[in-house]
């Protein structure tokens, strides 16, 4: 499944480096590093959100927060979401606010696809190490402390 993310272009090769640090032997890591991403990712975009409907906008920062989002989604190998923000900065940057409103809904769109995904990706990552697992006690002799005569 992670072949389709790729494919797909939500993630990127960051990805595949998270993987590999969850192989060395913390077998939670992705999880816990999109729960974390999405915790803050959910928060900027929503903050990113009430500065755009201000009057004025605030449009440094505006770019600020999406400077943050950014570093968060490249880390994680979130490729469609970063692309999106790069993509917003540059209209941040031009003060087209029209066209800032039209990203950042496409941004939202971009990030809920994505967490939908991974979120799809972790239950069946979690699925097919609980069927990996050895079944325990079910075939082995119970231990006691004291022998029957």
């Amino acid at each position: 499944m992670n072949a389709a993310l790729l494919h797909q272009e939500l993630l990127d090769e960051q990805f595949i480096q998270l993987e590999e640090l969850e192989a060395e032997g913390s077998p939670n890591f992705v999880e816990e590093v999109f729960t974390l991403y999405f915790r803050d990712s959910t928060k900027t975009l929503e903050s990113i959100g009430q500065m755009l409907e201000k009057t004025p906008v605030e449009f440094d920062k505006v770019d600020r927060a999406l400077h943050m989002l950014k570093g968060n989604s490249r880390s994680v190998g979130a490729n469609k979401v970063m692309n999106e923000v790069i993509r917003m900065r540059d209209l941040i940057e031009e003060k087209n606010l029209e066209s800032c409103n039209a990203t950042y809904e496409q941004l939202k769109k971009d990030h809920d696809e994505l967490k939908e995904k991974m979120e799809a990706f972790l239950q069946l990552q979690k699925q097919v190490k609980a069927a990996e697992k050895p079944p325990q006690g079910d075939d082995q002799e119970p231990v006691s402390g004291t022998e029957s005569s």
